[in-house]
């Protein structure tokens, strides 16, 4: 293929559209990156000559299955199941496992392309994959949850395995839905293997896995703030959601000198001028976790908080911000309030949780805006590591994993100057699509077309 014939951007973005109809979230997250990648491949031929992209935005498979379960009334309930397997040119496919309402094969799809980048950023061996299912495990009893994840894990198992698939937990699925389904694995094939992380240290997980995400968001929030010269000492912090990646994110920021001043949940967002502190923290973990409570009960609990219904915290002033809860829940409006606010850095704890209008809004602001496939990169990470020590059937201790875990974001957030930074100022979302692009890429070239 001569360079003039080159697909050009325009072109490629048609035939996603074309391929993935009614898809918006999965071409959302493709044309995200391809914009990056088509000014770095340029005339690198070998890129184009393999259709890398095009290959890279077509999952390997999607597995989609029935999964029967009977509810508490004896009633029978019928959910959707899914596995998508993006790329596995630099490892098992790895990625969580949701559980939502909101979980079609386009979230999904949109994830495990992203994944596919976040895994290669971390250096670790891993490629991207993600599943779920549009079961919903709010109101449900424990006795439900476990019947589904069995019903949902007795489908699943065939198409995962320690080398082939390693699913993680995700929006609703935390430590007790994955010891479910590691249960039901287990029983089903009579195998004890590290088909699964996120588990419990009693049977193979690693010390950390439940910080690491919103820790590691954090450190690389850090880590653009030192190349500029500056700090997170002092700094006001507004944080999105209250589930595991938000207050460990607000709990590694206090540590470092900042104020987190929000938390949201489905609800809407609790704003405490005071700053929320450790123990403020910990009530929060023990309300989500085990009382299943919502956010706006903080408010009766801490005095000078208040609760904000239906809203999101992005109009709160702030120097800096984590969107921790989902995806596309901060607007092109949000950014430009949270820019005329003064705020300084974005770091996503979510999976893309920037609509791509907010996205260029930050960008254009020259914000310094950290993606989420290089800023929650660091709960993949420990994953990656959990798969290691099982592995090697060792545990590593808390002050190794930690070193580990900051050495793999200080890692990340190298290789996106590498490719990111140009004339002074540094486009971590550039650099994140480039680096993680250019790993998967290289990979796929040495094997041919497979």
């Amino acid at each position: 293929m001569a360079v003039s014939d080159h697909v050009d951007f325009a072109t490629f973005m048609e035939g996603v559209k074309r391929r993935n109809p009614g898809q918006p979230e999965f071409v959302q997250a493709v044309q995200e990156v391809a914009q990056d990648i088509f000014d770095f491949i340029g005339d690198k031929e070998e890129y184009h000559e393999q259709q890398i992209l095009r290959r890279i935005a077509e999952p390997d498979r999607i597995v989609s299955f029935r999964v029967c379960w009977e509810d508490d009334n004896g009633c029978i309930r019928v959910q959707r199941g899914y596995r998508v397997q993006n790329n596995n040119a630099i490892g098992p496919y790895k990625g969580g496992i949701r559980f939502h309402p909101s979980v079609t094969e386009s979230v999904l799809k949109f994830l495990a392309f992203e994944q596919t980048f976040k895994n290669a950023l971390t250096g670790l061996p891993m490629g991207g994959g993600k599943g779920g299912s549009n079961f919903n495990p709010k109101g449900k009893s424990v006795r439900e949850i476990m019947r589904f994840c069995q019903s949902f894990m007795t489908e699943l198992y065939r198409h995962i395995g320690a080398d082939i698939d390693v699913p993680a937990g995700d929006i609703g699925v935390g430590g007790r839905e994955i010891g479910y389904m590691f249960g039901q694995y287990k029983r089903i094939t009579n195998q004890f293997t590290g088909v699964l992380t996120g588990k419990g240290l009693e049977y193979g997980g690693s010390m950390i896995r439940p910080e690491a995400t919103g820790y590691g968001a954090v450190y690389f929030l850090e880590n653009m703030l030192k190349h500029k010269g500056q700090g997170l000492e002092g700094r006001v912090a507004v944080v999105s959601g209250s589930g595991n990646v938000a207050t460990h994110a607000a709990e590694k920021l206090v540590q470092l000198g900042a104020k987190p001043v929000t938390l949201s949940d489905s609800g809407g967002f609790i704003h405490d001028p005071d700053g929320l502190t450790q123990e403020k923290i910990d009530w929060v973990k023990v309300h989500k976790t085990h009382r299943r409570g919502r956010i706006e009960e903080y408010c009766d609990h801490f005095t000078g908080a208040t609760f904000h219904p239906g809203k999101t915290p992005w109009n709160v002033p702030c120097d800096v911000a984590l969107p921790c809860a989902t995806q596309n829940e901060l607007s092109v409006e949000d950014a430009r309030a949270m820019i005329a606010n003064g705020v300084v850095a974005v770091s996503e704890g979510a999976n893309m949780p920037t609509t791509l209008e907010g996205v260029h809004a930050f960008k254009d602001a020259r914000i310094l805006f950290a993606p989420g496939k290089a800023a929650n990169a660091g709960g993949v990470a420990v994953s990656g590591l959990e798969m290691s020590q099982n592995s090697e059937r060792r545990s590593w201790k808390v002050e190794e994993l930690q070193t580990m875990l900051r050495d793999i974001m200080d890692g990340i957030h190298n290789r996106c100057l590498e490719y990111g930074e140009r004339d002074g100022h540094v486009d971590y979302v550039k650099g994140a699509n480039i680096a993680g692009f250019k790993k998967v890429a290289d990979a796929m070239l040495a094997f041919g077309v497979v």
